[in-house]
């Protein structure tokens, strides 16, 4: 019996065995492994506390004490051993269950109620051991660093009679109740004992601050990570369509299954028939796939393909050419009309907005309002979330909150609750204030004792309340500058071919000019030249028709629309900076990611570990590094989250300088534009009346071809 084992027995009885021979392995380590008795607490603190809750941190410190003096004792005396290989939980999980059907989660639940450990704890103190063995090694052979992505984990418990009714097929509700999960992102809790009801035909807009998880929560619920009736379709609207020769209608129309089963079957019997076999079973066969067809309406099949491709920007010539020949962005597109196009019961769409421009967002806003299934959506677009969802699921503090109505609806909902929760707060926090008052003054009174006790007792009844955690304001903060005198940019009579073989132009005759107060929104379709004029003006294109007058002064901020691309994912954020601008102290690198909310510990974390949003903001502190007096912005608002892209508004009105950018969303342009730039029919000509006027224009135009 190890020195570890009469403590672990006398102070928690109730330990099974596999834990308490976990708990030993960790703890016959040396001083190598443990430093500290923090180190030993950090190990097995939370393990020890969650079997027996009556304990206190300072009982369970005490004992990490009482480890560590055995193992320096042990230290002195012993060689060095080498640590066992941990529990694999997962493995014992499979074990248990094998010979146990009782057993219904997906970790392990012990039976005794009285002694239930809590397996992401045991998870957590595992990793973290790792952890420190891996960097001490790390330190004794210096080898050259590489990032360790983090991956997602999700673990649930499923009830008995979830698992009994899905293992007998009985379950045939098409409303999906996903209960009791917990989902982290490596040693990040996103969501703990949460639950999520998606009923059929609602449709949800699931929003909250960038980093927190709402790309991890649809990628678990497709994948399946997450417990959903295997009778329910899922599909997530993800990957870009695999370029091959197969027409983009074609590849619209193979996500019906059944027609192409059906019309592969009819091709079989026909050839079959014509070759001359005598086959009356095969009569009959087809005169049945002809009913089926006809049930499934394959006829109006190609139509509706042809609709909802044309509605995301597919021209009638585009239909025809293979998946092959399209950019990702169309491919994305692509992706999204063949999701459209299948219906299954449960659609999750990540950010759809981000790939179209604003005359599809309007299609797709209106297409998805009749959206027959359950759809789950996640998004920054303020407009769409007003048109589109029924519901909305807002992911905060680790947990799940529905609220009925669109995002306008919810903002009202969530401001009245946050006010009636701060009230009860304060009152309560008054009254228990009164209270105590009284008990303090009458504590030694003996007249009063009978008073002060049941004073005291009704203050151990009162439920507590916690503060009301009032989210932290995002702010952006682009540099402060001095404006330059006019002309400051200047465009006449630009022309531009990518080849000077090209028949057409990508735009020609365009005369536009900017200052440092411009306020200029470029819109129009995807292919219309909105990203290749932004090129022009900075540089990145020449063109040898037309002539630029530029200040000699201007300094150019430019932001690509694939500005991920361009960040190495294998460096700190500090690094990013580091690299562009070497040679600065540390404070400044942080000074300047702080100004885009990219602060204390995230600002040491590596690019490939950051979610979109925060991608997005450490790549507006690259570009504002240089001190630019004119920003030139290519879809900035991509992947941030509402209250960023409320904040880049402020950052852009107050900016000394001159702003030209590239967004579809309606919010951000009302908050900012002062003109607005419409690239079409190969020119770019300046629009009075502003955006209303553009989508006066687009749904003229969507009306005249529908």
């Amino acid at each position: 019996m190890s020195a570890f084992t009469g403590i672990l027995r006398r102070e928690f009885p109730a330990m099974d065995d596999e834990l308490k021979d976990y708990v030993e392995g960790v703890l016959c380590g040396s001083l190598d492994d443990f430093e500290s008795c923090d180190d030993i607490y950090e190990a097995v603190g939370d393990i020890l506390q969650s079997i027996n809750a009556e304990k206190t941190e300072d009982n369970i410190r005490d004992l990490c004490h009482q480890f560590f003096n055995i193992i320096k004792l042990k230290s002195s005396h012993e060689t060095k051993k080498v640590l066992n290989a941990p529990v694999n939980i997962a493995e014992m999980a499979a074990t248990m269950e094998a010979t146990d059907k009782d057993v219904q989660s997906i970790w392990v639940v012990n039976k005794d109620a009285g002694n239930k450990v809590d397996t992401k704890k045991l998870e957590k103190a595992e990793a973290k051991l790792q952890q420190k063995l891996e960097k001490r090694l790390d330190n004794r052979t210096v080898q050259p660093t590489q990032v360790k992505l983090q991956t997602a984990t999700a673990s649930q418990v499923i009830s008995k009679k979830s698992n009994k009714m899905e293992q007998k097929g009985t379950n045939r509700s098409m409303d999906i109740k996903i209960e009791n999960f917990d989902l982290a992102f490596g040693d990040k809790v996103l969501l703990q004992n949460a639950d999520i009801l998606l009923s059929f035909g609602r449709r949800y807009g699931l929003v909250g601050r960038n980093g927190l998880g709402k790309t991890t929560l649809l990628r678990m619920i497709s994948d399946r990570q997450l417990a959903i009736p295997s009778h329910i379709s899922v599909l997530h609207v993800e990957q870009e369509v695999v370029g091959d020769d197969t027409p983009a209608v074609d590849s619209v129309l193979e996500c019906d299954f059944e027609r192409t089963r059906l019309l592969k079957r009819e091709k079989e019997i026909l050839a079959e028939l014509n070759n001359g076999t005598q086959d009356a079973g095969l009569s009959a066969e087809l005169s049945e796939v002809y009913i089926q067809l006809q049930n499934i309406e394959a006829d109006k099949a190609v139509s509706k393909a042809s609709v909802i491709l044309k509605g995301l920007g597919f021209t009638t010539e585009m239909q025809s050419n293979p998946t092959k020949s399209f950019s990702g962005g169309w491919r994305m597109r692509l992706a999204l009309a063949r999701a459209l196009f299948s219906r299954p019961d449960l659609l999750l769409l990540d950010e759809p907005t981000n790939m179209l421009d604003i005359k599809a967002i309007i299609w797709l806003e209106n297409y998805l309002q009749t959206w027959p299934t359950t759809l789950l959506v996640v998004s920054h677009d303020r407009n769409f979330l007003d048109v589109v969802p029924t519901d909305i699921i807002h992911l905060h503090s680790q947990i799940l909150d529905v609220y009925k109505g669109n995002y306008e609806q919810f903002e009202k909902t969530k401001n009245e609750k946050l006010k009636a929760q701060r009230r009860e707060y304060e009152a309560q926090m008054a009254h228990r204030s009164h209270v105590q008052e009284f008990i303090d003054r009458f504590r030694y009174n003996a007249n009063r004792a009978s008073s002060v006790q049941s004073k005291i007792k009704m203050l151990e009844k009162l439920p507590e309340l916690k503060p009301v955690e009032k989210e932290v304001e995002v702010k952006l903060k682009f540099p402060e500058v001095d404006p330059l005198n006019p002309p400051v940019l200047a465009m006449s009579d630009i022309q531009f071919r990518y080849n000077e073989n090209d028949a057409l132009p990508v735009f020609s005759n365009v005369n536009l000019s900017a200052n440092s107060d411009s306020r200029i929104c470029i819109v129009g379709e995807n292919g219309a030249g909105k990203s290749t004029l932004l090129k022009i003006i900075v540089g990145q294109l020449s063109t040898i028709h037309g002539n630029i007058v530029m200040h000699r002064g201007l300094r150019i901020g430019y932001f690509a629309q694939h500005h991920v691309d361009h960040l190495n994912m294998n460096v700190t954020c500090v690094g990013v900076l580091e690299e562009l601008f070497p040679g600065k102290p540390d404070e400044e690198y942080r000074r300047q990611l702080g100004s885009f909310g990219i602060s204390g510990t995230l600002a040491l974390q590596s690019i490939a570990s950051l979610s979109g949003g925060q991608k997005s903001r450490v790549a507006l502190a690259k570009m504002c590094m240089a001190q630019p007096n004119f920003l030139v912005l290519d879809e900035p608002t991509n992947h941030l989250d509402i209250e960023t892209i409320d904040a880049l508004g402020k950052a852009i009105n107050t900016f000394a300088g001159g702003v030209i950018l590239v967004s579809h969303d309606e919010r951000l342009i009302k908050v900012v534009c002062k003109e607005l730039w419409v690239c079409g029919n190969r020119t770019v000509r300046a629009i009075e009346g502003g955006l209303d006027e553009y989508k006066r224009e687009v749904y003229k135009e969507i009306e005249e071809n529908s």
